[in-house]
């Protein structure tokens, strides 16, 4: 199941890097967990944003025997064996949850191993490059359409999003673009002006492999094995 132990575990033993995704807990500590509520995918309901960490790790997902865990959690399985690429995922406060974000950031600055950081919020790529310029940080896009996640954005907004308008702003030290909206100007030209590596996701099929490989420099791969099967 995405962002468990095991998943991780089987993933080490396989020698692949590992990205995983982060919520905000009440207490603000760092959930390694996809989505902002717990229904889908754990024995529980209702915001992460409202339960303690400790009463998290407490909650079984609803796939296997793992229960909810913490980054530091995390970096403690992986010692650094294989890459991590953690994606903060956001809430769209106008604070852009700084206090979180810092917290991450140190918790990042001082794991012992290959490790980047990446999210969706510019506001919280930007509080991050404040805090420690050293930590590796990406931004998250795609092509910004109208829909249930861009409902409160501005089409202005969106084309900001889309095209990576913030970037002499926010300073990535990569992009990671969804592979559906490949290609597009804005991650074209970092990559081939400005040399900035881009990440894809998710690869799924093998039109997909293609798209990447034309376009990107690195996946985000998911549901099948790229050591076994190499047509997909």
């Amino acid at each position: 199941m995405e962002n468990s132990p095991s998943a991780v575990r089987e993933a080490i033993d396989r020698s692949f890097g590992i990205e995983v995704d982060i919520q905000e807990t009440a207490d603000g500590e760092a959930l390694v967990f996809h989505d902002y509520t717990l229904d889908r995918l754990a024995e529980g309901s209702g915001k992460v944003i409202d339960y303690s960490s400790k009463a998290l790790e407490k909650i079984h997902m609803k796939t296997g025997t793992d229960k909810l865990w913490l980054l530091q959690d995390l970096f403690s399985l992986v010692e650094g064996k294989v890459p991590l690429v953690i994606e903060i995922k956001s809430l769209m406060r106008r604070d852009a949850q700084g206090d979180f974000v810092r917290h991450v950031v140190d918790q990042v600055a001082a794991y012992n191993g290959p490790v980047c950081i990446k999210t969706f919020d510019p506001d919280m790529l930007s509080i991050a490059r404040d805090h420690n310029r050293e930590v590796l940080r990406g931004i998250v896009a795609d092509g910004a359409e109208p829909g249930r996640t861009y409902v409160s954005f501005s089409r202005v907004d969106r084309f900001i999003l889309r095209h990576l308008l913030h970037a002499p702003r926010t300073r990535p030290n990569f992009v990671s673009y969804g592979v559906k909206d490949l290609p597009k100007a804005g991650p074209s030209l970092l990559r081939s002006v400005f040399k900035l590596p881009l990440m894809c996701w998710t690869v799924r099929t093998r039109e997909q492999r293609e798209i990447a490989a034309r376009y990107a420099d690195q996946v985000v791969f998911e549901g099948f094995d790229p050591d076994k099967s190499p047509g997909v």
